[in-house]
């Protein structure tokens, strides 16, 4: 077990002012289970009532001595103080050092935690921003990078804290594990890269680290719409077919115009056409069938996607 850390109320009172968004959380169980070998999370009771995350939890998380489980969602804003982004496949860390440059070059600072598989990836707001809009700007980049988002169609690729855009009240969406803290499957504390490893450098660091805006986040996503993918999928019962090419999951929609969506052609973008990005029409019900209304032909458009179609070898 790692040694126990010296911190102090002020520390977790910092700490809560970046983290917390709702005093509802979850606690990683010292041992495993029977039957799965994992160190599952549990919600804490007084009885049958949930209890509340205090500043003295925070202290001992910080520590080593309990490991916390935080939630992104307040229920009652639907806002969130920060987006994390999880990676735990192969080549997951390249992804998201991929995902950090990309976030830098658009002038966010993305903080990379390392973790047992993979990392996590943190995007902090300076006042709570929509849950809604920190996904869909980091949907829209993910995509732009080429870099896949696990969805509800079981699809692999980095996952989102939150996973939705928002929770109902009295409910909790998915619990993400505290920063700074040990992970009981390993015990072993997992620090922000780059940094000195130690609790006083990393909280210099994470305070220290630029906070995006609302408005710099509303810049970021202007025209852009929710993840149309799920939408579709949603609406119309949608069961993914890997032997089908859905180009909803390659680009990005900037509306809805009576059956289809409407977006600009990958084919006349790298010709430097379509600068009014409404040459594509998706059909919503079908959303395999597409069309540009240029005259580019479906083989021109999945190879501007890098995503050509497959030859057939007889």
């Amino acid at each position: 077990m790692p040694e126990l850390l010296q911190t102090t109320h002020d520390i977790a009172l910092e700490y809560a002012r970046w983290f917390v968004n709702r005093r509802a959380y979850v606690m990683q169980s010292e041992k495993p289970e029977a039957t799965s070998g994992r160190h599952c999370y549990y919600r804490p009771r007084n009885g049958r009532d949930p209890v509340e995350l205090t500043p003295s939890d925070i202290e001992r998380h910080l520590a080593g001595d309990i490991t916390l489980g935080i939630y992104a969602i307040n229920p009652v804003t639907q806002r969130v103080k920060w987006i994390a982004i999880d990676a735990d496949y192969e080549n997951a860390l390249d992804d998201l050092l991929k995902l950090q440059l990309g976030l830098a070059r658009d002038g966010v600072q993305a903080a990379l935690e390392q973790s047992r598989r993979g990392g996590h990836l943190w995007i902090f707001f300076d006042n709570p921003v929509m849950a809604k809009h920190a996904r869909t700007y980091v949907q829209h980049l993910a995509r732009q990078l080429s870099i896949g988002v696990k969805g509800s169609d079981g699809a692999c690729g980095i996952e989102l804290f939150p996973k939705k855009d928002q929770v109902k009240e009295g409910r909790f969406g998915n619990a993400i594990r505290a920063p700074l803290g040990v992970h009981r499957a390993v015990n072993r504390r997992y620090w922000f890269h780059g940094v000195a490893s130690d609790l006083e450098t990393q909280m210099t660091y994470l305070r220290n680290l630029p906070r995006v805006t609302e408005e710099q986040l509303r810049d970021r996503i202007a025209g852009l719409r929710i993840d149309p993918p799920l939408i579709w999928r949603r609406a119309i019962g949608f069961q993914p077919d890997r032997r089908r090419f859905v180009i909803l999951d390659h680009i990005d929609t900037r509306r809805r115009i009576g059956r289809n969506w409407v977006a600009q052609c990958p084919s006349c973008a790298t010709a430097g056409h379509d600068r009014s990005k409404d040459n594509l029409a998706i059909s919503v019900e079908e959303p395999w069938k597409y069309i540009c209304w240029a005259g580019c032909r479906k083989e021109q458009i999945r190879a501007a996607l890098g995503a050509p179609i497959p030859i057939r070898r007889y």
